[in-house]
């Protein structure tokens, strides 16, 4: 496995995608492979190619190729979003909707007996069903209206479950996937995983990685087919240390 991500470098990209700073982030896109974060930085892509930043078309097509080989669920879908932003397709016919995509995933891939939830359309808040066991909040008159919720089913480990099995075919350390697979066999398979490698950082980090991108993914995909997409910001031209909105940048293609 190629070298990836180390934390300074994923904090600058978080960093410019809060602050939806296009020159900052195509910057920042240079500090790793862009293959582990797609679905991380994907929209902010887009939002830079569609204002035209310089450099931000050869980023944007960098991420689709790199979508297209990879073909995580979800990634179809952020690959019509770079599309239409680059103004090579029309514009997906799905509703935006300011959702955090990682805190969606978090009430899919819950315990079908314990979890789910709602998204709330006017604001993009998640909330989990437990909140509503909590006793009704001062919108509780509304609490049944299908035009304000979006409901969330939780869908249980499965998938989770996949995405450990995939990492462990691109560990290049053949002993540590040896005993990975070893991990995953019968109950207890989630906490054994992380034991095994909660000894190797470096492989403890890629897989928090891969695992988020395929989390936002599978995100990305169930809400495209309720009707509805990711909110993309007003991205701005922003400045960094020794470039400005008039300087390109160089990205790294994907892990091999």
């Amino acid at each position: 496995m190629a070298e990836g991500w180390v934390e300074d470098g994923l904090r600058a990209l978080r960093g410019a995608l809060h602050a939806q700073d296009g020159v900052t982030l195509l910057a920042a896109l240079r500090r790793g492979p862009v293959r582990e974060v797609l679905q991380l930085a994907g929209e902010g892509v887009a939002g830079t190619a569609a204002q035209g930043l310089p450099g931000a078309a050869e980023v944007a097509a960098l991420f689709l190729g790199a979508l297209q080989e990879r073909g995580f669920r979800g990634d179809e879908e952020l690959a019509d979003r770079l599309r239409a932003a680059a103004g090579d397709a029309a514009v997906p016919f799905l509703r935006p909707l300011a959702v955090d995509l990682e805190m969606l995933a978090m009430l899919l891939e819950g315990d079908p007996a314990e979890s789910g939830g709602r998204v709330d359309l006017s604001t993009g808040e998640c909330r989990p069903a437990f909140t509503d066991e909590l006793g009704p909040g001062p919108e509780a008159e509304e609490d049944d209206d299908p035009e304000r919720w979006l409901y969330v089913p939780a869908l249980g480990s499965r998938a989770g479950y996949r995405d450990m099995e995939l990492f462990i075919e691109e560990v290049g350390d053949a002993a540590l996937a040896d005993r990975l697979r070893i991990a995953i066999g019968g109950r207890g398979a989630f906490r054994r995983f992380k034991d095994v490698l909660a000894d190797d950082e470096h492989s403890w980090r890629r897989y928090h990685r891969f695992r988020d991108e395929r989390q936002r993914g599978r995100a990305r995909a169930w809400l495209a087919e309720e009707g509805y997409c990711p909110l993309s910001g007003s991205w701005q031209p922003g400045r960094v240390a020794g470039t400005d909105a008039g300087t390109s940048v160089v990205i790294r293609g994907p892990a091999s």
